[in-house]
């Protein structure tokens, strides 16, 4: 295959390229400065500029294009970003797409877990309607401009849990854990939509091999709360699990961010890649951390 991939330097784009090279397949990326070679193609989404001839001989299109979430406090004008830097990539990608003559097969476009909102005591899945909040209204907003794809187009939305990687949700928290600082998010009792790296890949290829079209829930199939996840860090590297973050603490100091990524209660079945066939490689938040560890 030859694949096009916007969004490629982050944790994910990087880690698919890899493992796409690895197997032959042929990686072009979307590049927001002057091409350096035929790897790359230069665009500028913020100005709606893609050539179509990026799409000659094209067999797969996958946008990852998107301001960092994890990158804090959301202050209105990064929240301004968070939602612009979405939707003028897939924006420019689908327009893009119209204009050409020869559309590739499959345009899989990014989205979130943060599609749903926060939703105790729900088992969701890919047929759930949205939710509500900051996060919520971006992914809606984000897959609303997927949807304008050619019909010719499989169009495919990748709602994305939590990526348990050394430079996903673990940054952060490594760090914290070590010095002994760790213990539960408010309750630690919600449940937070986790996949590891290698199975966010694996999952992403899946879609491409496959006739899957739609959302497509991008998530570990075992639940699991912030506690357990956590919990088995802090086991993992021998410190305490002790510190309670209480719930209005994160709120006075995160705001939204506190509420979209820390304290989201979340069950979110990944139902379409299990009846699509697909196999877990981490089928526990505890496997994947402990990958993520190897890895690192």
């Amino acid at each position: 295959m030859r694949v096009l991939i916007a969004g490629a330097s982050g944790l994910i784009g990087t880690a698919l390229t890899r493992s796409l090279r690895d197997d032959q397949h042929e990686v072009v990326h979307l590049v927001r400065r002057d091409a350096a070679g035929a790897g790359e193609v230069s665009w500028d989404p913020a100005a709606g500029r893609l050539d179509v001839s990026a799409f000659d001989g094209v067999d797969a299109v996958v946008n990852l294009s998107g301001a960092s979430i994890s990158k804090l406090p959301w202050t209105a004008s990064y929240r301004r970003t968070l939602l612009s830097s979405r939707v003028q990539a897939t924006r420019t990608l689908v327009e893009a797409l119209h204009r050409t003559s020869t559309p590739p097969a499959i345009f899989a476009s990014g989205s979130a877990s943060g599609y749903y909102g926060s939703r105790p005591g729900e088992t969701l899945t890919e047929e759930s309607s949205y939710g509500e909040g900051f996060l919520a209204g971006v992914c809606v907003r984000w897959e609303a401009e997927a949807l304008k794809a050619p019909d010719s187009v499989r169009t495919v939305r990748l709602r994305t849990g939590v990526v348990l990687a050394l430079g996903g949700i673990l940054k952060p928290l490594m760090p914290l854990t070590r010095f002994g600082l760790a213990g539960p998010l408010g309750s630690g009792t919600q449940r937070w939509p986790w996949v590891s790296l290698d199975d966010e890949v694996r999952g992403i290829r899946h879609v491409l091999d496959t006739d899957i079209d739609g959302p497509v829930n991008l998530v570990g199939p075992t639940p699991s709360s912030a506690n357990d996840l956590m919990f088995h860090l802090a086991r993992r590297l021998e410190r305490p699990y002790l510190l309670r973050a209480p719930k209005f603490a994160l709120k006075a100091a995160l705001q939204q961010a506190a509420d979209d990524l820390l304290l989201i209660d979340q069950r979110i079945e990944p139902g379409v890649l299990e009846r699509t066939g697909f196999t877990f490689t981490h089928r526990t938040v505890e496997e994947a951390v402990d990958a993520a560890l190897a890895a690192g």
